[in-house]
């Protein structure tokens, strides 16, 4: 069993322009490569849970957003960090795209993506925790059993070596805010 760190992508790992896909347009948030390395220095699972709306709206396809997570994992690479496992939702309930015009489990605020993840992998729970920009990343972890805190949008590395640092006298899920208000979700 090993801790995991699940992070958002869209407003953690990158900068949230909406709709993201286009790996020649992505931004990383300031720390984001160094904080990935960190965790996983640190024996932690690295995992991306993400809410992709873009594609029920017919903005992009799959392939899309799974060219993007290969392109973010060299770029990780080139940091000696990578992460372990992505999961997106392609669903959206007013979705233009037939198929996924759902109400599913899988996206946020709903915790089906961090639970299969949970299924797929040996995970700590009550040692993991999720790092996300909108209440409904939060409530997705709360949903989940782990604990959950609000990314401030500064540098990613210092938000989460600090986390890193804590977590040993925080064993309890409990959800945290390092700053002000949510975002509203996508």
């Amino acid at each position: 069993m090993r801790p995991a760190v699940f992070f958002d992508r869209d407003g953690v790992l990158n900068e949230d322009d909406g709709y993201a896909f286009d790996p020649n347009k992505i931004r990383w948030v300031e720390g984001a490569q160094q904080a990935v390395k960190a965790v996983n220095d640190a024996g932690y699972f690295a995992f991306v849970v993400t809410n992709q709306s873009g594609i029920a709206r017919g903005f992009y396809e799959e392939r899309h957003v799974r060219n993007l997570h290969e392109w973010m994992s060299r770029e990780l690479g080139s940091f000696g960090a990578h992460i372990d496992a992505f999961e997106f939702c392609p669903h959206h309930p007013d979705g233009l795209i037939e198929r996924y015009r759902v109400l599913c489990n899988c996206r946020k605020p709903q915790p089906g993506m961090i639970r299969a993840l949970l299924e797929r992998y040996p995970v700590d729970i009550d040692a993991s925790f999720m790092i996300g920009d909108k209440q409904s990343d939060l409530d997705a972890a709360q949903a989940a059993g782990i604990a959950a805190y609000l990314f401030d949008g500064a540098n990613l590395h210092s938000f989460i070596a600090q986390l890193l640092t804590d977590r040993p006298l925080d064993p309890l899920p409990q959800i945290h805010s390092r700053s002000g208000a949510a975002r509203n979700e996508d």
